[in-house]
Order: C-alpha cells, then sequence, then structure tokens
C-alpha cells in the first residue's frame, strides 16, 4: 500500500484522477481518508478514476493505492490530485466608487477560472497519453498473434499440399505384380 498526504483548508475543492497504466489485469484499490480518519471514498478493482470533492474540515488527507490483492504483480499507476484555492472570506470592502478594484477581482477571478481549467486539460491529455500507451501494447501483442497464427497457418498450407500430392502419386502409381 502507497499513501500520498496533503494539507488543505476546509471548503477546498480536491480531485483525484488515478489511471493503472501497467501490471496484472490492470487492476487496483484506492482510498480517500480525511484528517479524522473518516473514508470519503473507497474503491476496490479499479482500473481509472476521477473523484472531485469539497474538503470537509481542515487538516491533511490521504489517498492510497493498495495492490494486496494481486502481490504478485508490481503496478505502475499515473495519479495526480488536483488542489484548489481555498475559498476567500467576504469581507471584501464595498465602497461604491473602487469600481477599478471590482475590475481587478473579476479578472483576477477569471485567471484562476482559466488556470484550473488550463490544469484540467494537461491532466487529460496526460489521461489519454496513457490510455493510449496502453492500447497500443494491446495492439502490438495482439498484431504479434496474429503474424505468427499466419505462418501457423501458412505451414500447415504447405504441409497438407505436399501431403496431397504425395497421396494422389500414390493413388494413380501403377503397381506390377510379377
Amino acid at each position: 500500500e502507497e499513501c500520498f498526504f496533503d494539507r488543505v483548508t476546509s471548503g477546498t475543492k480536491m480531485g483525484l484522477m488515478f489511471e493503472v497504466a501497467e501490471g496484472g489485469f490492470l487492476d487496483i484499490d484506492v482510498k480517500i481518508t480525511g484528517p479524522d480518519s473518516t473514508v470519503i471514498y473507497s474503491g476496490e478493482r479499479e482500473s481509472n478514476g476521477k473523484y472531485t470533492f469539497a474538503a470537509h474540515m481542515d487538516g491533511v488527507y490521504k489517498y492510497c493505492f493498495s495492490n494486496k490483492m494481486s502481490t504478485m504483480t508490481p503496478k505502475i499507476v499515473m495519479f495526480s490530485m488536483d488542489i484548489g484555492e481555498a475559498p476567500k472570506g467576504q469581507d471584501m470592502e464595498t465602497e461604491g466608487d473602487n469600481d477599478w478594484a471590482a475590475h481587478q477581482n473579476k479578472l483576477e477571478e477569471m485567471i484562476n477560472e482559466l488556470a484550473v481549467a488550463l490544469t484540467g486539460v494537461k491532466h487529460e491529455q496526460e489521461y489519454m497519453e496513457v490510455r493510449e500507451r496502453i492500447h497500443r501494447a494491446i495492439n502490438d501483442n495482439t498484431n504479434s498473434r496474429v503474424v505468427l497464427w499466419s505462418f501457423f497457418e501458412a505451414l500447415v498450407l504447405v504441409a497438407m499440399t505436399l501431403g496431397q500430392i504425395y497421396y494422389l502419386k500414390r493413388f494413380f502409381e501403377v503397381r506390377r505384380v510379377v
């Protein structure tokens, strides 16, 4: 079991994305626990997944990947834990003439939204890269099996042809009895 930890404040949005890249049946156990040891998420024999939640209290959140069900096969897991910004308090100044500050805050919020969206796109690309690597390995394996089976079929075809020629020659052979 391999565990990772992140300290966050209450209300912070967190997201776990994982994908088993190699090993066995590409499955693993996942568990996310909060600072008060409550299980937030638990999944068994999953090959990939995305789970998003908001931190319910301040403290250290733990997420663990376990391979207890197949200890003989090592696994390679790609994962990312996205942690959003902590929610800001509502203690902003409310002056009517402060348009510049409001515009700047709005611009700052938009930039933060773009940064979060860009991070999401980056993680999605990494996820797709891992999926492509897995499928390429499956396709290469299938291709090699098809090639070997084709060679075997060609050998059987040549052997059958030679056997039929031999049989037909013997069938039409004239035997003399002396």
